[in-house]
C-alpha cells in the first residue's frame, strides 16, 4: 500500500502504478487513468482473484473516510510500519537495515471500528436544494451524504442522519450560513457536543438549542463563527446550550476542550502515545521539560504528574485557554506560554527534555537547531505525517541527536494515516 488509498504495482516496463480499489495480493484488471514519465495511476476495473488480505467492508457509502477498509487489519498494521520505514529510507536517506531495526511494530488499536470520538461533517445540498451532511472524498467537490459512520463511537455513530433532519427543520428553507458540523462524543465522560460552524450573521439560538436537544442527546451545543474559506480562522464561539465545552478523560487527566481546540480522535490510542513519550524520555522529578505544540494538555499534564517542571508552548488561542483551565483543575503548576514555538523556543534556556507534537507540516525551519541549542538529553517527537517527520529526523541527526527508536501507533484504523512516537538522544549523553 502507498501512503494513500492506492495499492502499488508495476507495469510490464517496470514503471510504478498506483491502483485505486486494489489491495496487495489482488490479481486485477487495471484501467490506467493517468500516465506520467516516472509513474502511472489506475483503478481496479475488475478483481480477477482476491487477495487473502481482502475483506468486505461494513460500509459502502463511498465517502472516502475509510479507504483501507477492504484490507485486513493485520495487513494494515504491516503496511503502516512499512510506510514509516520507507519514509526514513527515502526522505531521511537512512540505511535500510538501520531503519528496519529502529522502527517497531505498529501498535494496534483496541477498536478497529467505532473508535472515533469526533465526526466532522461537511454541508452540501441534494438535488432538491435540501441540506445534506457528509464527507467530501479526497479530490472531490461534492459532499457524499451519510446516515451513519461506523468509524465513530456508538453514541455519535448515527449523528449525520439525526442532525440532517433537525437542521433542515431548523432552517425552514432559509440560509443559516452553516458550512460544517462537528460532533464529539466521549464514552468515558458521556459528554456529547454539537458544534455548528457558520458564517457571521443572525442565528436562531433558542430554536437551535431546542431542536438539536430532541435530535441527539447532548451536553453542549456551540456555534463557531468563522470564515468558510479559512475554517480555522475563528471569529468567536457562542455557547447555545449546556456546558459550552466538551470533556474527555485521557491518561488520568480530565480535559475540557472548546470546539476549535484539537484533540486526538482515538482516546485509547492517545494514551498509548503518552505512555511511549513518558517511557522514552525517562523523566525524573525536577527535570525541566518543554512541551511544544502543547494543545489542551495531553502530554503536559502527565509530565507534570511525573514530577517534571513543565513549560508548555501553544499558539492557538482556544487551546491556550483550555490548557490554563485544565492545569488549574488538575492543581498542576505549569508555565504556559501562548505563542509560536519557533519564536518562543530561544527564550526557554537549557532544558532536560522536549516533547514536540507539531501539525502535519512538521517543525518549522530552525526549530530543530533551537531545540539542539537548549541541549536536552532526549527529545520525544510525535508525528502524524511520516514524510515530514523523516525530514526532521535527518535534521536532528545533523544537530547531534541520534534517533534511537520509532514506534508507529495506529490511531486511525481503516485509513492510511499513522502516528509515530520517536525518541532522539543527544550524542554522548
Amino acid at each position: 500500500m502507498s501512503f494513500g488509498s492506492a495499492a502499488v504495482g508495476h507495469l510490464s516496463d517496470g514503471k510504478t502504478v498506483f491502483v485505486e480499489g486494489a489491495v496487495p495480493g489482488d490479481v486485477a484488471r487495471v484501467e490506467l487513468t493517468e500516465e506520467k514519465p516516472r509513474f502511472a495511476r489506475g483503478r481496479a476495473a475488475e478483481i480477477l482473484e482476491a487477495s487473502p488480505d481482502r475483506v468486505a467492508p461494513p460500509c459502502a457509502a463511498g465517502c472516502g473516510g475509510c479507504p483501507w477498509a477492504p484490507l485486513a487489519y493485520e495487513a494494515q498494521l504491516v503496511a503502516k510500519r512499512a510506510n514509516v520505514v520507507d519514509a526514513l529510507v527515502r526522505t531521511a536517506h537512512m540505511d535500510a537495515a538501520r531503519a528496519e531495526a529502529l522502527v517497531g511494530s505498529c501498535v494496534p488499536s483496541k477498536r478497529q471500528w467505532g473508535y472515533r470520538n469526533k465526526l466532522e461533517l461537511s454541508c452540501g445540498a441534494d438535488g432538491a436544494g435540501r441540506l445534506i451532511l457528509g464527507m467530501r472524498p479526497e479530490g472531490g467537490a461534492d459532499v457524499v451524504s451519510l446516515d451513519a459512520c461506523p468509524l465513530a463511537h456508538r453514541n455519535i455513530e448515527g449523528a449525520p442522519k439525526a442532525l440532517r433532519g433537525a437542521l433542515r427543520y431548523l432552517s425552514g428553507g432559509s440560509d443559516l450560513g452553516l458550512f460544517r458540523v462537528g460532533v464529539r462524543g466521549s464514552l468515558r465522560t458521556r459528554d456529547v457536543e454539537i458544534a455548528l460552524w457558520t458564517t457571521p450573521g443572525p442565528f436562531p439560538r433558542a430554536a437551535a438549542a431546542k431542536t438539536l436537544a430532541s435530535a441527539l442527546k447532548n451536553t453542549s451545543v456551540v456555534r463557531v463563527v468563522a470564515d468558510p474559506g479559512r475554517a480555522r480562522k475563528v471569529k468567536k464561539v457562542e455557547a447555545i446550550s449546556g456546558k459550552g465545552c466538551w470533556e474527555e478523560e485521557v491518561a488520568e487527566s480530565r480535559l475540557l476542550l472548546s470546539a476549535p481546540s484539537f484533540a486526538q480522535v482515538n482516546t485509547a490510542q492517545a494514551e498509548k502515545l503518552v505512555e511511549l513519550v513518558l517511557a522514552g524520555l525517562e523523566v525524573e522529578a525536577g527535570d525541566y521539560v518543554a512541551d511544544l505544540y502543547a494543545g489542551a494538555g495531553t502530554f503536559t499534564l502527565p509530565l507534570a504528574r511525573a514530577g517534571a517542571e513543565v513549560v508548555a508552548v501553544e499558539s492557538a488561542g482556544s487551546s491556550v485557554r483550555d490548557l490554563r483551565r485544565n492545569a488549574e483543575r488538575a492543581g498542576a503548576d505549569i508555565d504556559i506560554i501562548g505563542g509560536d514555538a519557533a519564536r518562543e523556543l530561544p527564550e526557554l534556556g537549557e532544558l532536560d527534555a522536549f516533547v514536540v507534537d507539531p501539525p502535519r507540516a512538521g517543525l518549522a525551519e530552525g526549530v530543530v537547531a533551537s531545540i539542539a541549542a537548549a541541549s536536552p538529553r532526549r527529545v520525544a517527537y510525535v508525528s502524524c505525517d511520516a514524510s515530514t517527520w523523516a525530514r526532521d529526523a535527518a535534521r536532528f541527526e545533523q544537530e547531534g541527536y541520534r534517533l534511537i527508536r520509532a514506534t508507529p501507533v495506529d490511531l486511525f484504523p481503516q485509513t492510511y494515516h499513522v502516528e509515530v512516537v520517536s525518541i532522539f538522544e543527544r550524542s554522548g549523553s
